[in-house]
C-alpha cells in the first residue's frame, strides 16, 4: 500500500466526494489557504453531475454529457485522485482508498464528507426488482432507451391490453425529480410519436402517484397546484393521495387495492446512505452524519461533513437543511470559511443561510418558481431555471454549447436514437429482447 509523497511541513485538507459541495469546498479553498497547506479532492467518478438536470436526459432535452462537468476542469491547484474510500484510520489520520494504480493510503490534517446517499429502491416491495432509479446520468439514459423500446415493441404488439400496458409509464414521487421527468417524458412521447406511424397518441400515457394531497410540498400550495396544471394540461394523469404499495412487472399495486398496468415504472423516492457511512464509525441520525452547528462531525476531531451526507442544522430556521444543490453550495462556502477560522486559530461560525428560493421544470418552456419571495409559472419559471443551471456550468466553452443546444432545442424535435453502448466482440452474442408473454402454442 503507497503513500502520495509530501513535504514534511506540508498540510492537507482531504476531500471525499466530487459534487457540488466537494467541488465548492474545493475551489473556495485552493484559493485562500496558507502556503503550507493543499487541498486534496477525492472521487469514485471524475466528473460531477448536475442532478437536477437529469431529467433532461431523460426527455433528450441535453445530451448526457451536458448533465456531467469533468473535476479536472473545476478545479485549478487541488490535487485530483479518482478513488473509491474504502476506510478512514482516525487514530493515525489517514484515509485509505481504492484508486486505479491500487490501493493508497492519504494523510490528512483536516477531513470532510461531502457524498451525497443512493437510491432506496426497499421503500416498496418489488421496486427494486421491477422499477428504474434515476439518481446517475446511466439511469437517465437507460429509462430513455427504456421508452423508445416500449413504443417499438407497440408497433409489433397486436394485443390491445399489452399495448395500452406498454404505452403507460408511472411515474412514482410527486417531488422535484418526478414532476419534471413526468412533464420531460410527456413532451418526448409527444415530439417522438410522429416516428412511429402504428403507434396512436391515445396509446402513450404518462402517470404520475403522488402520496400526498398536491405536487412538490416544498414549494408553496400555489405553485404544487400549478405544476399539475401544467402537467395535466398536456395529458399527464396526475394521481394525488394515492401510494404505491407494490411495483411488479406488469404494474403498480396501491395501498387501496387499485392495480395500473404499466411495463415501465421510474422511481424517484427513496435515499439510503452512502456506504462509505455505513462502514465507518462516525455518529448518524436519518441515515446522515451528525454534524454540529459549524458542521464539524460530532465527536471527532478534525472530522467534517456537508452535503446529502450530513445533517446539518441551519441556525437561521432551526431545521435541518434540504438535501439540495443549493444548501450544499452554501454549506461548502461556510465551511471553507470555518476551516480557515479553525487554521488560524479564530473561533468557526454556525452554519445559517436563507433559501434563495426553488425552482422546478414541468416540461418543455414551462416551469413553477420562488425566488426572493416572488412566484413564477410558465415560461419565466423555466427561462430562470436552465439560467441558474448554465450559470453553474464551469468554462465558457462548456457553458456556451449547452446554450447552442439549448436554444436548438427549444424549435427542433427531440433526439429518439437509442443509444446503445455495444463493443465488437458482444455484437454478435445479442440477442433480441424478450417477449412479453410466451408466445401461443401451435
Amino acid at each position: 500500500m503507497t503513500s502520495p509523497q509530501t513535504s514534511r511541513d506540508e498540510r492537507t485538507i482531504v476531500i471525499v466526494g466530487g459534487g457540488f459541495a466537494g467541488t465548492t469546498l474545493a475551489q473556495r479553498l485552493e484559493r485562500q489557504l496558507p502556503e503550507n497547506w493543499r487541498v486534496v479532492l477525492l472521487s469514485q467518478e471524475s466528473y460531477t453531475t448536475f442532478n437536477p438536470m437529469l431529467a433532461e436526459v431523460v426527455g433528450a432535452s441535453v445530451f448526457p454529457e451536458h448533465v456531467i462537468a469533468p473535476l479536472r476542469q473545476m478545479i485549478r491547484n487541488t490535487r485530483f485522485i479518482m478513488a473509491a474510500v474504502r476506510d478512514v484510520d482516525f487514530r493515525r489520520r489517514l484515509v485509505i482508498g481504492d484508486t486505479l494504480s491500487g490501493p493508497r493510503e492519504i494523510h490528512y490534517d483536516h477531513l470532510v464528507f461531502a457524498f451525497g446517499t443512493r437510491a432506496n429502491l426497499a421503500v416498496v416491495p418489488g421496486m427494486a426488482d421491477h422499477a428504474l432509479p434515476l439518481k446517475l446520468v446511466g439511469d437517465a439514459m437507460h429509462i430513455r432507451n427504456r421508452v423508445l423500446q416500449q413504443v417499438a415493441r407497440i408497433e409489433l404488439e397486436a394485443d390491445p391490453l399489452v399495448r395500452r400496458r406498454l404505452g403507460n409509464f408511472v411515474v412514482v414521487g410527486g417531488g422535484f425529480f418526478g414532476v419534471e421527468v413526468a412533464g420531460e417524458l410527456a413532451d418526448f412521447l409527444c415530439g417522438a410519436k410522429r416516428y412511429y406511424p402504428r403507434v396512436l397518441a391515445s396509446e402513450l400515457q404518462v402517470t404520475l402517484l403522488q402520496d400526498a394531497d398536491r405536487l412538490l410540498p416544498e414549494l408553496p400550495e400555489c405553485l404544487g397546484r400549478a405544476a399539475e396544471k401544467s402537467l395535466s394540461g398536456r395529458g399527464i394523469r396526475v394521481r394525488l393521495g394515492v401510494r404505491a404499495a407494490r411495483v411488479q412487472a406488469e404494474g403498480v399495486t396501491l395501498a387501496d387495492g387499485e392495480f395500473i398496468a404499466s411495463a415501465t415504472v421510474v422511481c424517484t423516492i427513496g435515499t439510503r446512505p452512502h456506504p462509505v457511512v455505513e462502514r465507518l464509525a462516525v455518529p448518524t441520525d436519518r441515515g446522515r452524519i451528525q454534524t454540529e452547528s459549524d458542521m464539524a462531525v460530532c465527536g471527532l476531531d478534525g472530522i467534517w461533513a456537508i452535503g446529502d451526507c450530513a445533517l446539518v442544522k441551519n441556525a437561521l430556521t432551526d431545521q435541518f437543511s434540504p438535501p439540495t444543490a443549493q444548501f450544499a453550495v452554501a454549506q461548502a462556502q461556510q465551511l471553507a470559511a470555518n476551516l480557515l477560522a479553525r487554521i488560524a486559530g479564530r473561533p468557526t461560525r454556525a452554519f445559517a443561510y436563507r433559501s434563495r428560493g426553488m425552482m422546478a421544470t414541468t416540461g418543455h418552456m414551462k416551469g413553477v418558481a420562488q425566488i426572493f419571495g416572488l412566484r413564477l409559472a410558465g415560461f419565466p419559471a423555466w427561462l430562470l431555471w436552465r439560467a441558474y443551471y448554465l450559470l453553474r456550468m464551469p468554462t465558457l466553452g462548456r457553458k456556451l454549447r449547452i446554450w447552442v443546444e439549448w436554444t436548438w432545442g427549444m424549435f427542433f424535435a427531440a433526439d429518439i436514437t437509442h443509444l446503445r453502448f455495444t463493443r465488437t466482440g458482444d455484437q454478435d452474442a445479442d440477442s433480441p429482447v424478450p417477449p412479453l408473454r410466451a408466445p401461443a402454442p401451435r
